[in-house]
């Protein structure tokens, strides 16, 4: 039997990360400024690394660190 597992919830002040699509291709770093949408179908105001700001809807490329566990690791 397949498993399911739950995204889990993000929150302001956590982190994205979106891996490059091609060889070459920078990872991309932002912080979540807000959470948009219902859940089960989430997408965030996001800052950039480069200062700009997005509505970002996450795909299977993006991961979602907590501040919390960010700032344990001294990042």
């Amino acid at each position: 039997m397949a498993q399911t597992t739950e995204a889990p919830h993000a929150q302001p002040g956590d982190v994205v990360i979106v891996e490059g699509h091609r060889v070459g291709d920078a990872r991309r770093l932002g912080e979540i400024l807000e959470v948009l949408g219902a859940p089960g179908h989430e997408h965030y105001r996001v800052r950039w690394d480069d200062g700009r700001e997005a509505v970002f809807y996450p795909s299977s490329d993006a991961t979602i660190r907590s501040a919390t566990a960010t700032k344990k690791e001294g990042k």
